[in-house]
């Protein structure tokens, strides 16, 4: 990790509750996944300030990878843009701006991902997963945060997930609780 990378994640920890980004272990786990999977093809559901999509673009530098990150709030997508250009990752990320199941519903057929971490409307991710499911490649991961601290909302995304013969899933006890889902074939 380089040190204006390293400098800009400890600087957005600052305002994490704030923009409501994910824990610093998340992150890291997050960016293990990637790295683990050697996933190339990532998309990202809630892009805030951008402190998640750096832990991913550090994993993709890796596996020479791109993301695609969808985010609501135009005044928080650009400070994310500013936030990916200076660490360095130009040219390895796009940006989608408005409501999430809109931009997912205009994907074309073979609009393929290999990596989805959801962390946006906690109501909207079983709608999320359904729009998503014919854009997965075999032996894809979907991640999703907040499953423990927002459990009510993400209930119907939880039981659609984990009674799905298709995918093996587990939830980790990091803070606000991250669902695993690895789509088995």
């Amino acid at each position: 990790m380089n040190t204006i990378l390293e400098e800009t994640l400890n600087t957005l920890e600052i305002t994490q509750r704030e923009f409501w980004n994910i824990p610093k272990q998340t992150g890291n786990f997050l960016n293990m996944l990637i790295k683990m999977n050697n996933s190339k093809h990532v998309l990202e559901i809630g892009t805030s300030n951008g402190y998640s999509g750096l832990w991913i673009l550090d994993a993709l530098k890796s596996t020479n990878g791109h993301l695609s990150t969808i985010e609501y709030y135009d005044k928080r997508q650009n400070v994310a843009v500013e936030n990916y250009k200076k660490c360095g990752f130009d040219g390895m990320f796009t940006p989608l701006l408005g409501q999430a199941c809109e931009i997912l519903n205009q994907f074309k057929t073979d609009d393929k991902f290999d990596f989805v971490f959801i962390d946006a409307n906690k109501r909207e991710y079983i709608e999320y997963y359904n729009i998503l499911k014919p854009h997965l490649l075999p032996h894809s991961i979907i991640a999703a945060d907040n499953v423990n601290s927002h459990r009510e909302k993400v209930q119907p995304f939880l039981d659609a997930i984990i009674t799905d013969s298709d995918f093996q899933t587990e939830i980790l006890d990091l803070p606000g609780g991250l669902s695993v889902s690895y789509k088995l074939n």
